[in-house]
């Protein structure tokens, strides 16, 4: 009896999901084009929002159970207010040279759903989260131990967040290292989908920018050329960008014109990877390509 032929196989696919800000919620739509694609990434790779929306991910969430989780956090401005109002730093202590400073780990337990685990090891789908040793000025990615506090210290944005303890490290919004943390997807990924939010200042009718947002615009013109340095030694297989011009980093009370204005990409990614995998396939021959040759 001769022995069936084994079915064809596909590189295991690694999602890196960049930060961002609010502009990162178009990180659901590549989720769910992954679904379409009846794709589950065999590790996840995120960056502050990336990561938060990575760690959902990696719990096993569909893109459209977090996009459903967004909108049920974030999908009523007077309910996002009343949650910021709740967070609001109400000690001199967090209050850092006039700047209220909001304690990430309160804001993760606020707004993660409460069936991601806390424990990394509990995850069914590799994943870590990239933060900023800020004393050792080094990069710092977290894989083991408590999901949320290694969370918390991913979106840790200085001048917003108070930065996170962990192993003796003070850690900061990983942005500040790796925006776009793709490198540290496991070597045997054969496929590599990286997702850049970090998008670049926007002129507004003022002319030049406020405080806010020369602040913010700073870390967007500094995260851009990490990213574009790094692009130039290496490339993922699929790069996607999606379309968040003039979405600024705060807005997550426009949650849902966010996800309408980005809907999109979904698409966009289904595409980019059918292409890669097709042509994964006609590279790997199956069985009766092999014995055909051999005669």
């Amino acid at each position: 009896m001769a022995d069936a032929a084994p079915p064809q196989t596909i590189p295991h696919l690694g999602l890196a999901l960049g930060g961002g800000g609010a502009r990162g919620l178009a990180h659901v739509h590549v989720l769910a084009a992954l679904d379409d694609l009846g794709i589950r990434p065999s590790a996840i790779v995120g960056c502050s929002i990336g990561a938060l929306i990575g760690a959902a991910a990696a719990a096993g969430l569909s893109g459209a159970e977090i996009e459903d989780e967004i909108l049920a956090a974030l999908g009523r401005p007077a309910d996002v207010w009343g949650k910021i109002w709740k967070l609001r730093p109400r000690s001199l202590a967090d209050i850092a040279g006039g700047l209220p400073l909001f304690d990430p780990e309160a804001v993760i337990a606020e707004f993660m759903p409460d069936r991601i685990p806390d424990d990394f090891a509990d995850l069914p789908i590799p994943f870590s989260a990239v933060a900023a040793d800020y004393y050792g000025a080094a990069e710092v990615e977290i894989a083991a131990g408590s999901l949320r506090r290694a969370v918390a210290a991913s979106i840790a944005l200085p001048a917003l967040f108070r930065p996170v303890d962990i192993g003796g490290l003070t850690l900061i919004d990983g942005g500040v290292v790796n925006p776009l943390p793709f490198d540290k997807l496991p070597e045997d990924i054969g496929l590599i989908v990286a997702v850049d939010v970090v998008g670049m200042p926007v002129r507004t009718q003022k002319g030049r920018p406020g405080v806010r947002e020369a602040l913010f615009g700073s870390s967007q013109i500094l995260m851009q050329s990490l990213i574009s340095e790094k692009l130039k030694s290496r490339q993922p297989d699929v790069l996607i960008r999606p379309p968040i011009h003039g979405i600024a980093v705060l807005d997550f009370t426009k949650a849902r014109d966010i996800l309408a204005a980005t809907t999109g990409v979904r698409e966009e990614v289904k595409a980019a990877v059918g292409r890669r995998l097709d042509a994964a396939r006609v590279a790997m021959p199956t069985r009766e390509d092999a014995d055909a040759s051999a005669h």
